[in-house]
């Protein structure tokens, strides 16, 4: 038997983009929040991307880790912001869900900023995820419902990004060639670890 280990990506990239469409879809205005989207927020959004980045630890992957744990738990907070407070718990005072959407904003942001050393369709997902925050974000301030639609679409770009992402690792790694095409690095390895080596001589 085989000691290689599988690639959890695509698994929590699929979690992540098919609930980032529902949720977007939504935001959008096309339909109302309903129990799909929570539960899919629960399981396929949160639980498998904690799983996830349990998986990418075992494999030393620290970006992997980050990444899907954090959005997995993100989910899960979610939920629990929109459901809690018909269990009887305090809602969240007007605006302040504003500023839980820009930390989130700015966590990605510098996830972004590592997606550079990862394909351009990973830079994609992390690029317009940042977007997406910020425009929820801005959308919560401000109460215009133009800006909730315009993030509803953003979002599903968002969300399809991952879809895609996913798809590409596990065809190409199946049939061994590209199937679908994810990019080049924008920041190669190579200047990454020159990079580290004049920082340790300085």
């Amino acid at each position: 038997m085989s000691n290689k280990l599988a690639n959890p990506a695509p698994l929590g990239l699929m979690g992540f983009g098919m609930t980032t469409v529902l949720l977007n879809i939504h935001n959008a205005g096309f339909f109302p929040m309903d129990s799909m989207i929570l539960a899919m927020g629960i399981f396929y959004g949160g639980l498998s991307q904690v799983i996830v980045g349990i998986m990418c630890f075992k494999r030393g992957d620290t970006f992997g880790t980050t990444a899907f744990t954090s959005y997995g738990l993100f989910w899960l907070t979610l939920v629990g912001i929109i459901v809690m407070p018909s269990m009887g718990q305090a809602a969240s005072p007007a605006g302040f869900m504003a500023w839980f959407l820009v930390l989130w904003g700015i966590f990605t942001g510098f996830m972004f900023i590592g997606s550079l050393r990862y394909p351009v369709a990973k830079q994609v997902i992390f690029g317009s995820l940042t977007i997406l925050f910020f425009l929820l974000a801005a959308h919560e301030f401000t109460g215009n419902h133009t800006i909730g639609f315009v993030a509803g679409i953003e979002g599903i770009f968002c969300g399809a990004s991952a879809i895609y992402f996913a798809m590409a690792q596990v065809l190409n790694g199946e049939y061994g060639r590209t199937i679908l095409p994810v990019g080049r690095p924008t920041i190669s390895a190579t200047v990454v670890a020159s990079d580290a080596t004049v920082a340790t001589a300085k």
